[in-house]
């Protein structure tokens, strides 16, 4: 009977383990220039004649020594924070203005 219910856990977790997830990571991107500013939670490249900001947390991992103008290469992700959608103009199903009498 021990056998049999191990075996059929070890069933159970290599199933589980095999489900591929859905959830996949956002696509990185780098940037690479010299540091302008560094606070807590943003840093901010030149990178030509653009100035990228890019925010970072406690997670961020910092390799070497950062400061104003340090050379960097930093990685980083684009994702959705909130999405809001809206009809379009005139479209039926937008609601409508209700209009008061003066």
């Amino acid at each position: 009977m021990r056998t049999l219910n191990l075996a059929v856990v070890t069933l159970i977790a290599l199933a589980l383990a095999s489900v591929p997830s859905h959830a996949a990571a956002a696509k990185t991107y780098q940037v690479t220039g010299p540091v302008l500013s560094v606070t807590a939670d943003t840093i901010v490249v030149q990178k030509g004649e653009d100035k990228w900001e890019i925010s970072r947390d406690a997670a961020t991992r910092v390799t070497g020594d950062l400061a104003v103008g340090s050379q960097v290469t930093i990685q980083y992700r684009m994702a959705a924070v909130a999405v809001e959608v809206k009809a379009p103009k005139g479209d039926a199903r937008a609601p409508a203005k209700s209009k008061s009498k003066s």
